[in-house]
């Protein structure tokens, strides 16, 4: 192997290049990070303004044993570096029509019975039969669609149990192809797509085992905010001898003869490396930072032109004054009339919104505010994405006037917050574009629309030799839980590359 063979470069510091960046280092391999903004973590953040500390980016962690294997691959385990908090219930959900269901952490029983105390024993009968389903498919598609590289269609269907796992995935079939009667129960499913940033009239079925990972496997809070899990991995990293340079965009992957020769920085310096990982939207990977590109890295940069982005979210940052009223559940969902109308809105009239889904994240942690009593609440409503093919999110004005039809909503499902703001932010998509480099705002990267979208993601290993995509946007998509998978199979294929006597799921078990 040559001297250098085990340097690497990493375009990125979320939490895919870092997750990556740990894996290798703690392996051997010299490993430099250059990010093009001032902090790491991606849209992984906690922030703090006045006096309230808000989770930006994710506002829980399910699936945590992607997150405890790396770490404990890396170094100390996950537990000692920060404090993981089973939030129960896991989420409360309110309806126009007045109602509302809590779905308990960690126990179907208990979620069936307030499935039924709400909208009968059908009901509950029902949402126990798409969970038994939802649990077959995450058994089917986890080892081949999830926790390994997806090479190719052809790859899978060399697969001995073919027709058992299309039976069960039925990848013709849409979320609401399942055809819920209930129509409370269909909302909650429905919303499983927008986790990948979907619409649920096109995303495949096998989105709904979603659900079951987090009844099976819980949602979690981390004390401190979720963007303390991006600072452990941040030190992680730097205890491993990772080096990061912010402020330090690269503006181009260079390369000669379909083999990766290095990058070149926004600031003139050309660094030579023979393995870079992409941990960057891969849109802009493959039509702004390949420049001519060989003809195996543009057919798939055609297929990743065919991927629809994600949608995007609009967010309020709320901070109030201590209240007499019974607080909210950690996570609350306040559901509108007209679901579809929303989805309509986002990927067909690419237009805000009327009468959105509104989530609230109102965190139960002193921790995340410095004045005994007040609250942070983090308020997300999914939204079209900015730019001239969508809508333009930079009219302040606009933003200011949505945001308040906003409160108005949560305020007329006798939520109080105009008595008790203390503190308004706004975020857009624009914003979110600005700030992490997101194309037009898209919070997941790319959506799965369509049985073809796992296929014409960017694969983890890139037709051009040394190249790697990690994140959202990648193999196997967006959400905490698979982008720290992604960077497993990403950090695998290239320890594997360099040695390959070792077995297949080297770091996993």
């Amino acid at each position: 192997m040559s001297p250098d063979a085990k340097d690497v470069i990493v375009i990125g510091a979320g939490m895919g290049g870092m997750a990556t960046a740990a894996r290798l280092a703690r392996k051997g391999y010299t490993v430099r990070v250059f990010e093009a903004g001032d902090r790491h973590g991606g849209k992984c953040r906690t922030e703090w303004i006045d006096g309230y500390a808000f989770d930006t980016g994710p506002s829980l962690l399910t699936l945590p044993a992607v997150y405890r294997d790396l770490f404990q691959r890396t170094g100390e385990v996950l537990g000692r570096v920060v404090e993981l908090k089973e939030v129960d219930p896991s989420f409360d959900y309110r309806f126009h029509d007045g109602t509302h269901v809590s779905f308990a952490n960690l126990s179907r029983k208990k979620t069936l019975d307030s499935i039924a105390d709400s909208y009968g024993d059908d009901s509950a009968r029902e949402w126990d039969s798409v969970m038994r389903r939802a649990e077959s498919m995450w058994d089917v598609s986890r080892e081949p669609f999830i926790e390994s590289e997806l090479k190719s269609m052809a790859s899978l269907l060399k697969r001995r149990s073919l027709v058992r796992d299309l039976f069960v995935i039925s990848p013709w079939k849409s979320i609401r192809g399942l055809k819920i009667k209930s129509p409370h129960l269909r909302k909650i499913l429905d919303r499983y797509a927008t986790y990948s940033g979907s619409d649920p009239r096109t995303a495949p079925a096998v989105l709904s085992s979603i659900a079951f990972v987090e009844e099976a496997f819980g949602a979690w809070h981390i004390t401190g905010g979720v963007g303390k899990l991006a600072d452990a991995l941040y030190q992680r990293c730097l205890d491993r001898g990772v080096t990061f340079e912010f402020n330090s965009p690269v503006i181009e992957i260079l390369h000669t003869g379909g083999e990766v020769t290095g990058v070149a920085l926004a600031d003139g310096r050309v660094l030579s490396a023979a393995t870079v990982v992409a941990n960057s939207d891969a849109g802009l990977i493959y039509s702004h930072l390949i420049k001519n590109p060989p003809a195996s890295v543009r057919r798939a940069k055609k297929k990743i032109a065919k991927m629809e982005p994600s949608l995007a979210g609009f967010s309020l940052l709320l901070g109030l004054k201590p209240s007499t009223d019974e607080p909210l559940e950690h996570h609350t969902i306040l559901f509108p009339h007209d679901y579809d109308a929303e989805f309509e809105s986002i990927f067909n009239k690419k237009i805000p919104v009327e009468d959105p889904t509104i989530y609230i994240c109102a965190p139960h942690d002193p921790t995340m505010v410095s004045k005994a009593g007040h609250e942070a609440w983090f308020v997300l409503v999914n939204a079209p994405r900015h730019g001239a093919d969508s809508f333009d999110w930079s009219d302040r004005a606009f933003a200011q006037k949505y945001a308040q039809k906003i409160i108005d909503l949560i305020e007329s499902r006798g939520i109080s917050i105009r008595d008790r703001l203390e503190l308004l932010e706004i975020r857009t998509p624009a914003d979110l574009e600005k700030s992490v480099m997101a194309p037009g705002g898209s919070i997941y990267g790319t959506s799965s629309n369509g049985a073809q979208s796992a296929f014409n993601r960017a694969k983890n290993r890139s037709p051009l030799k040394g190249l790697y995509c990690v994140g959202g946007s990648a193999h196997p998509g967006g959400g905490l839980p698979l982008v720290g998978l992604s960077a497993e199979i990403v950090a695998e294929a290239i320890i594997k590359r360099d040695n390959p006597g070792l077995p297949s799921s080297l770091d996993r078990h």
